[in-house]
């Protein structure tokens, strides 16, 4: 017979009993440390150091503590931007916006407001996925870069800033173009119009261009809408005559029996005019 069978119910519940209680207390020690207020030096130092040492979670959370700890020292503020920093650094974008927002709120006069405007819209950027998914992020970053260079044109981050607002303009250009090109093997020509159209009016400045107006050509073409497509192939042929979009375009002409040709009044037109 095993020595647990020989324990009698009421022996058992006596031993038990106070390893109950040492397991309840370790789960409570566990759940909230006690506070011990420190020096905000040795905090901060403290941060650094696993800031150097790329424990970021644990840096967020040490340059939070002096915060918590020493809110109105010179140190707060600069360890409120700092824990962003470790949020970011962590990959925990959502977490270093509401703390780069947080900063933006309480400090709007600081020396380092256009960093965190910057760094708010480096957690949207960074973020930003193939052009095959939602675009909601693709958008925020590109509001939030375009806060920097509109508030901050002088600051040292206006030009990456300007720089990534190209780059993300590009990539919305990429996703109405996805779009469109899916349409038009639909047969919904007017749709995939109004995609095209969307990328020559809003991102003429992208590298989507040449192919956003050679699909118009396209599409106006299977349409029999001939004098816009007309419009479409001469605006590519005179700003983009040596690409192959160019040369697809005046082919599928040469094939409608048409020639590009320049009309004042067509809505390519005065769109490129706009900004040329």
């Amino acid at each position: 017979m095993s020595m647990m069978t020989r324990l009698s119910p009421a022996l058992i519940r006596l031993v038990a009993a106070p390893l109950l209680g040492l397991s309840l207390a370790a789960c409570a020690s566990t759940e909230e440390a006690p506070y011990v207020e420190r020096p905000v030096e040795t905090i901060y130092s403290e941060a650094a150091a696993a800031m150097d040492e790329e424990r970021y979670k644990e840096a967020a959370r040490l340059f939070d503590e002096v915060e918590r700890q020493h809110p109105y020292s010179q140190w707060a503020t600069r360890a409120q931007l700092m824990a962003a920093y470790a949020h970011y650094q962590a990959l925990a974008y959502d977490d270093a916006i509401i703390a780069l927002d947080r900063f933006i709120q309480l400090h709007p006069g600081s020396d380092d407001i256009a960093y965190a405007y910057y760094m708010k819209g480096l957690c949207y950027y960074e973020q930003i996925t193939d052009v095959g998914r939602d675009q909601r992020i693709t958008q925020q970053a590109l509001d939030a870069l375009g806060e920097v260079t509109r508030r901050f044109p002088e600051s040292p981050y206006s030009r990456d800033a300007a720089l990534k607002i190209d780059l993300t303009n590009d990539h919305l250009a990429g996703k109405e173009m996805e779009i469109g090109r899916y349409y038009l093997r639909q047969g919904h020509q007017n749709a995939a119009i109004g995609r095209f159209r969307t990328v020559i009016e809003r991102y003429q400045t992208t590298s989507h261009v040449p192919e956003a107006l050679h699909r118009l050509t396209e599409a106006y073409l299977a349409l029999g809408v001939v004098d816009e497509a007309q419009a479409a192939a001469a605006v590519l042929g005179h700003n983009f005559p040596g690409s192959e979009w160019y040369v697809d375009s005046y082919a599928l002409l040469v094939d409608a029996n048409v020639r590009p040709e320049s009309s004042s009044k067509s809505w390519i037109s005065r769109a490129w005019a706009s900004v040329f």
